[in-house]
């Protein structure tokens, strides 16, 4: 089985601006390949630092990609240095079976397009427990947790071990080792010629195999 592995932070808009290819990929490739996310978290120095900044950013992203709507920059708090809040709440509803894209673009959604500080915890959590109908304080809890805080560590460091420095970035791979990265590609045109060239090899080796059986020893 193919895999994608898509890193992300909540927050980030060019994350916000690939959640269109996100979703049709995993249409185009229902049943062929496994999809999953995983929690990119920036450093403190990669956020903007002003709302004028933000602006800035976002006409700019926005503009590249042909959108018909700005994104709201509201939710930057200057005095928040790292936005931890927003990725532990999305991290922290897997615990609760929800693993798929509903609490993260929930907070996504409320934050860059409706201007919501969700760098708050008494803001991001209401807005993640209704997406995905989970109690509250169960959901606080569990994103304060050291666990959760383990594991979005642990997913940033699979990230920074790739070498790259851009959100979203894409991992493709298959079971015989071929493996893609994309890093801030938005667009589906790329990433679908990847998915199809890695699946065609895999399926090529399994046919092989299915012909041959494993190589004779030494």
């Amino acid at each position: 089985m193919v895999k994608v592995t898509y890193y992300l932070e909540v927050i980030s808009s060019w994350c916000y601006w690939a959640e269109p290819t996100w979703a049709e990929l995993k249409r185009r490739f229902e049943g062929k390949v496994q999809f999953d996310w995983k929690i990119a978290q920036m450093p403190a120095e990669a956020y903007p630092t002003s709302k004028a900044q933000c602006d800035w950013f976002y006409r700019r992203s926005g503009s590249i990609v042909r959108s018909p709507f700005k994104l709201n920059s509201d939710w930057l708090e200057p005095s928040i240095k790292q936005y931890v809040v927003p990725n532990n709440v999305a991290e922290a509803a897997r615990d609760f079976g929800v693993a798929d894209d509903r609490v993260r673009l929930a907070i996504a959604n409320a934050a860059v397009r409706e201007g919501k500080k969700m760098g708050r915890w008494e803001e991001a959590v209401p807005v993640a427990a209704a997406a995905a109908g989970l109690d509250r304080d169960q959901l606080l809890a569990r994103a304060k947790s050291s666990e959760v805080a383990a594991r979005t560590q642990a997913s940033t460091d699979e990230f920074n071990a790739l070498q790259v420095n851009q959100r979203p970035t894409f991992l493709i791979e298959n079971s015989i080792g071929d493996r893609a990265v994309f890093s801030g590609i938005v667009r589906i045109e790329p990433l679908a010629a990847a998915i199809d060239a890695i699946l065609a090899d895999e399926t090529a080796y399994t046919s092989w195999k299915t012909h041959f059986g494993d190589p004779p020893p030494n």
